[in-house]
């Protein structure tokens, strides 16, 4: 990941955005406080959401949704090919994905008016517009406020096996934090990324030095000290706490969670159908936590903003590293006998421009984008909507990110209506709005 987006603001900045409760440490203890009394699975059609994040804006023009009739400085230098689905065309460098394409839907009619790619990522993981900070940056926006898509689906369906319900890799959705659900549903996230061969979740390593026999004597300290911090007292509060110490601890020590973890122990063949990308390996760790019990895993895969030069490294890098890690993840999931309850979304915070700019590059453009979709409901093989003969909006219905946010809660069994209260009494609704894309189911 570059160290800064094209405007500007570094990533740390970009993680201010939904990090409330976030940065200074999600505690596992407080992870599990509030889904103890996680709802069971209902019958639903997605159990779990892994969600392939495009950070910066993919160029769905060069990849999904083609032009070869307009003029060259629109339709771009790729060409398109044909699919396992009649009349489907792809670009030629999503060829893996072009095999297939009667596995997943392609929806081309995302629509938004937010360019910013902090603003825009705000936007799409929390459905809502963002606050700005005051001082002399305007342009950076502060979240204490909205939880993100991944921490609605923790408090609403709490964990389902050894790990936690919701998890980023490599590391944090900028926006991608718990806003006024607190600490306990933040993501727990995995900083490190799988394609590097020392690849270890840090968080599950034992701590150096430190055996059985003295993880032991602390325990039993910790339960002296919490007996006397509630002798006397009715509320309950420290031998609650010591159920969610004790949950913390047994994941820590989970040989399921270790299992999940264990890249090393899949097959050759099986890591490199995937690639030795960074998305790559993070898809395949995503299908291992999925079967693990996660409920949802968001992947970030940065350096799509392609303002300039862009075709060498969409050709090279970008879109063979995204069309090997979709494929692989959908097939994987799909001969595992996973794919039917486990919902698959590719895309961006935004697309480029119809048009290629000056410097060989495509700029931000938010008002066209297409978005993948695999199992969890999803019909599969078709393509949901149009855009007009440039690429620059859809000719009939745009799907509002409110749309999307909708129907991945009721793929998964959630009441998109429910509203909490913030801690100043405020109403918000899990999503602000929207509809469900019935064409997709």
């Amino acid at each position: 990941m570059p160290a800064r987006y094209c405007d500007g603001l570094s990533r740390r900045q970009a993680i201010r955005l939904g990090a409330s409760g976030l940065i200074g440490g999600l505690s596992l203890p407080r992870l599990f406080e509030r889904t103890a009394n996680a709802a069971s699975d209902k019958k639903v059609k997605a159990k779990s959401c892994i969600f392939l994040f495009l950070q910066g804006g993919p160029s769905t023009i060069d990849m999904w949704d083609m032009k070869p009739e307009a003029a060259v400085e629109v339709r771009g230098p790729y060409k398109p090919i044909k699919t396992s689905v009649t009349g489907t065309l792809v670009g030629e460098h999503c060829h893996r994905s072009a095999k297939i394409a009667h596995k997943y839907t392609i929806l081309r009619t995302h629509s938004h008016n937010d360019n910013g790619h902090t603003t825009g990522c705000h936007y799409f993981w929390t459905g809502y517009k963002p606050n700005f900070a005051d001082g002399t940056n305007s342009r950076v926006p502060v979240n204490d406020v909205y939880p993100s898509a991944g921490s609605i689906v923790s408090r609403e369906l709490g964990p389902r096996g050894a790990l936690p319900p919701y998890i980023n890799l490599p590391h944090p959705l900028t926006a991608g934090g718990p806003g006024f659900y607190g600490a306990e549903h933040a993501p727990f996230v995995i900083e490190s990324d799988p394609v590097q061969p020392d690849f270890e979740v840090k968080d599950l390593a034992a701590l150096e030095g430190l055996g059985a026999k003295r993880l032991e004597r602390r325990k039993q300290l910790l339960g002296e000290l919490e007996k006397a911090e509630k002798a006397g007292t009715q509320d309950g509060r420290a031998a609650t706490m010591n159920t969610y110490y004790q949950k913390a601890r047994d994941l820590i020590s989970s040989p399921a969670a270790r299992k999940a973890f264990d890249l090393k122990s899949e097959p050759k063949a099986m890591r490199e159908a995937y690639g030795y990308s960074s998305l790559g390996q993070c898809s395949l760790l995503a299908r291992r936590m999925v079967e693990a019990g996660c409920r949802f895993v968001g992947i970030d895969h940065g350096s799509w903003d392609t303002h300039f030069t862009c075709f060498p490294s969409l050709e090279k890098e970008l879109i063979p590293h995204a069309d090997m890690a979709f494929s692989a993840l959908v097939n994987d999931l799909d001969q595992r006998g996973m794919l039917n309850d486990t919902l698959v979304v590719m895309m961006g915070e935004m697309g480029r421009t119809p048009r290629v700019n000056g410097d060989a590059g495509r700029d931000h453009w938010s008002m066209a984008q297409s978005v993948l979709f695999a199992g969890g409901g999803i019909k599969p093989g078709k393509v949901i909507g149009a855009t007009d003969k440039l690429g620059q909006a859809p000719v009939a219905d745009p799907v509002s990110i409110e749309d999307i946010l909708r129907t991945i809660f009721d793929l998964m069994g959630i009441d998109a209506n429910k509203t909490y209260l913030t801690p100043l009494g405020r109403p918000v609704p899990l999503v602000n709005g929207g509809k469900i894309v019935e064409s997709l189911l």
